[in-house]
């Protein structure tokens, strides 16, 4: 349950138990003989100190004085921190925050094929930004509103502020539609979990996790990750292609940090039914259709760097491409296209 809604109700049900404990109490202790409206009267006037009078004689009832003197100093003190948390829900703007997030959740009901990143600190920023780039749906759960504001300004992104470890969340997170979850949480053992739980959830979804330890990539594999990132590694191999590849690695910034470049290297899957199947690539003519080169082809399992223009296109088929993104964007929206059904 959501936290705010989660203290709300505590905070309404202590006031609620406490009010039924004192009714229930005055009846037993009165042994029965006062009707259960004027018991619960009792407790009323007892509890809110308006003091209208001994509506049920305890003055004169050792176990009615002890009761109440039991109920009084007990009871006020869950009145009182009941009614400041009630106070604090509204006056601390937790009401706004719950009404902001019922809207996030409607919107978020619509979302299907979209993409969902646990955690946007150090390294989920930078997800966040190369996927809005591209054009993608991207919906972030973080914990940190500081986090989610910072991806804010990158552009109009969906957000949830939990905890991305809770089954709960991920399926608010829209996980049954979702094509993709990027899993960069600080612990290794929530990211373990968060894979486990995304692929019993939605079988088909793919699943990228980051690892801080190296020893667990093999664990995150098992869970249902797809692929596995380890920073320390991807970093050690960025400082040697720098010592010996250097105009290599500066082309790949240029392409990917300039605020200015729009090209990327990006793939395209072919899917079933869809009209490119059986055609040639010289028939299709990439280059002239959609402004884009294609690098290579990758067909059961097997990548070819040699492309051939008499190669054909059959489904699964995945064309690692490179050209604009708006480009890119529009052959893959007409790769996905079923002009009929497959087989």
């Amino acid at each position: 349950m959501d936290p705010i809604k989660s203290r709300l109700y505590k905070a309404i049900g202590l006031i609620i138990f406490t009010f039924a404990f004192g009714s229930v109490g005055y009846y037993v202790v009165m042994g029965g003989q006062a009707s259960f409206l004027d018991c619960v009267f009792m407790t009323v006037i007892s509890l809110t100190t308006v003091g209208y009078g001994d509506v049920l004689n305890v003055m004169e009832y050792l176990p009615g004085k002890i009761f109440t003197m039991f109920l009084l100093i007990f009871g006020m003190g869950v009145i009182l921190y009941g009614i400041s948390s009630i106070t604090a829900f509204f006056v601390e703007g937790e009401l706004a925050t719950l009404l902001r997030r019922r809207r996030m959740i409607k919107k978020i009901e619509k979302l299907s094929g979209h993409y969902i990143l646990c955690g946007a600190g150090k390294t989920g920023f930078y997800i966040a930004e190369e996927l809005i780039k591209n054009l993608y749906q991207i919906l972030v759960i973080e914990n940190e509103m500081e986090n989610i504001e910072r991806c804010q300004k990158l552009g109009e992104i969906h957000y949830l502020l939990g905890d991305a470890s809770e089954e709960t969340t991920l399926i608010e997170a829209g996980i049954r539609r979702a094509a993709g979850i990027v899993v960069t949480l600080p612990s290794d053992k929530d990211t373990l979990y968060v894979t486990l739980t995304a692929r019993m959830i939605n079988p088909s979804i793919r699943i990228v996790a980051r690892a801080q330890d190296v020893k667990i990539a093999e664990k995150l594999k098992k869970a249902g990750a797809n692929a596995v990132v380890s920073p320390n590694k991807i970093g050690g191999m960025r400082m040697a292609s720098e010592m010996i590849r250097p105009s290599v690695v500066n082309f790949l910034d240029e392409m990917l940090r300039s605020p200015t470049a729009v090209t990327r290297i990006e793939e395209i899957n072919i899917k079933p039914g869809n009209k490119f199947i059986g055609k040639t690539l010289r028939e299709l003519n990439f280059r002239n259709a959609f402004h884009i080169h294609i690098m290579a082809i990758k067909k059961d399992g097997e990548t070819s760097f040699e492309v051939h223009s008499d190669e054909s296109i059959k489904e699964g088929t995945t064309l690692i491409v490179m050209g604009k993104v708006l480009d890119i964007q529009h052959a893959r929206s007409e790769a996905e296209k079923r002009i009929h059904p497959p087989g």
